[in-house]
């Protein structure tokens, strides 16, 4: 009994080892792999580069204030928007992956939010969209009915096993 509980914590303790070994060496620092987000300061709603160097494989980056991006084997550089929900202040961490390499970088988002630029509307399309509201907006004549011979089908089904029921009782 003693030697199966020494074999499993030796067991165990060889897995953790090997698992951990790869994290020490995976930060990427000595592989020559370097990551860089421009600007490093921007205000929800902004564009950012996002540059990787020092990788032979597409580098997936992943940030907590915008979308997953991938940078494809080859090139050096791609954009991100950041999201508009973005906390002014904040300071987000942007992770690079290339393989089972991995590198950080910040990206502090400023107080103010850019203006977004108002679109053109077109002259069609101004005034208010009247004439579809009140209780029948979306529905035609077939629905309703449609509609109606379902309630009365299971209310009718309803007092019919009623009825049935108390009457059979009855005899």
């Amino acid at each position: 009994m003693r030697a199966i509980r020494v074999a499993s914590a030796a067991l165990l303790g060889a897995c953790a080892l090997a698992f951990t070994a790869p994290a020490a060496h995976a930060s990427g620092e000595s592989s020559g792999f370097r990551v860089g987000v421009l600007p490093q300061t921007i205000a929800a709603g902004g564009q950012v580069t996002l540059r990787a160097t020092g990788c032979d494989q597409d580098v997936f980056v992943s940030s907590g204030v915008f979308d997953d991006v991938t940078i494809r084997k080859g090139q050096s550089s791609a954009t991100a928007v950041v999201d508009w929900d973005a906390k002014p202040g904040a300071l987000y961490e942007v992770t690079f992956h290339c393989g089972t390499f991995w590198q950080n970088a910040d990206l502090t988002i400023a107080g103010g939010r850019p203006v977004p630029t108002p679109m053109p509307v077109p002259p069609y399309n101004r005034g208010v969209h009247a004439g579809e509201g009140g209780s029948l907006a979306g529905f035609d004549l077939k629905e309703i009915g449609l509609g109606a011979a379902l309630i009365a089908g299971s209310v009718g089904a309803a007092y019919h096993f009623s009825r049935r029921r108390t009457g059979a009782d009855d005899a």
